[in-house]
């Protein structure tokens, strides 16, 4: 909260976080290179990156972090060999660790007043919280502050960084979010922000992302390594509306949760009381990589300029979540990448993008 002598919170300066069917400047995306985020199945991985970045070109900006000269002209053979108008690519010479651009890349809001501007919110990065690799990533967002010569707002705590990672918020753009317990208050399991309270984790979205209403949901999906995020789970699709995963077999790990879920958002209310439209969207059958289950969801699309991108997984079911999306999304496509390679990974194309609004 803002103090006497302290300066003034991005909320209380006019900025927000909009919603990710707002128009936007450009997409922001970290060129795949670590093996060990898709053991033994590398090689196809960066030919779907090709492929998101081929519709995203055409109504906006792609730009792409890198590591190197020759990490770059890898990026462009391939988009070449593709079609993609390279001179609606822009690359950074941005060092990663890894390539999930959703939670570590530079995470914008906006504000109309007292001119239209966009800023970079630096929240802190620490790997989920699981692995040792993340100091590249971490500084991400400062660096491409630097590069767009863009104000860059410290999101610190008591002095202390706040940890936070774009997939496990999602907002309305009116002022409300949602999240999971599961992700940002579990006291025990990778631990983002130690010793914070559910009251205080609240205050800081408030004050930084200028939301005024934060809904929890229980837990996220099974495979989830980043332990709950919700765009695995349920995504806004409309200021008054979300659609929620929903398993239909009583015998799988997601069930209970989702099921429950669901009660939740039923009790619900948006920012000005009144309640959720809530549309329900399948899940896929389990995927497994050696014994272990991987997190495949519907819900991991990315709503860009000129299409909602779905993963989709070689499953009956692809069909009827397209069709759902298709029916609430009028003004862009819908479109299916094929994500089965991709969620190896253990995510996928919302995972993998960030969005810049437009001014």
């Amino acid at each position: 909260m803002a103090q006497k002598g302290v300066a003034k919170t991005p909320a209380a300066q006019g900025y927000r976080l909009p919603a990710e069917w707002e128009p936007h400047e450009a997409t922001w995306l970290g060129w795949p290179h670590n093996l060990t985020d898709w053991p033994g199945k590398f090689a196809p991985i960066t030919w779907v990156y090709g492929e998101i970045v081929r519709k995203l070109a055409p109504r906006e900006i792609v730009r792409i972090l890198v590591n190197s000269p020759a990490h770059e002209a890898q990026a462009r053979r391939i988009l070449t060999r593709i079609g993609v108008d390279l001179a609606r690519v822009e690359f950074f010479r941005i060092p990663t660790n890894r390539g999930w651009t959703r939670d570590f890349g530079p995470l914008f809001v906006k504000r109309e007043r007292p001119r239209p501007e966009v800023a970079i919110v630096n929240f802190g990065f620490n790997a989920w919280a699981k692995y040792p690799d993340w100091h590249k990533d971490d500084r991400v967002a400062e660096r491409a502050a630097r590069v767009l010569r863009c104000r860059l707002i410290p999101a610190k705590v008591g002095g202390r960084d706040f940890v936070l990672e774009g997939g496990s918020i999602d907002v309305n753009g009116c002022g409300t979010l949602l999240a999971t317990e599961e992700c940002l208050l579990d006291p025990e399991a990778q631990v983002r922000n130690p010793g914070f309270t559910r009251v205080e984790i609240e205050a800081t979205l408030r004050d930084y992302l200028g939301v005024t209403n934060v809904l929890w949901l229980g837990k996220g999906i099974a495979g989830d390594d980043t332990h709950g995020h919700i765009d695995d789970v349920c995504r806004f699709v409309g200021p008054r509306a979300v659609v929620l995963c929903e398993e239909s077999n009583p015998h799988d790990p997601n069930y209970r949760p989702l099921r429950e879920n669901r009660e939740r958002l039923e009790g619900f209310c948006l920012e000005d009381g009144s309640r959720l439209e809530v549309m329900p969207l399948p899940m896929p059958a389990p995927l497994f990589l050696d014994g272990q289950r991987v997190p495949a969801s519907y819900a991991n699309f990315y709503i860009a300029n000129s299409a909602v991108l779905v993963p989709t997984f070689n499953d009956p079911m692809d069909r009827i979540a397209l069709g759902t999306l298709a029916e609430l999304f009028h003004d862009r496509p819908v479109v299916g990448i094929h994500a089965v390679d991709l969620v190896w990974g253990l995510g996928t194309l919302h995972c993998l993008t960030q969005q810049q609004p437009a001014i």
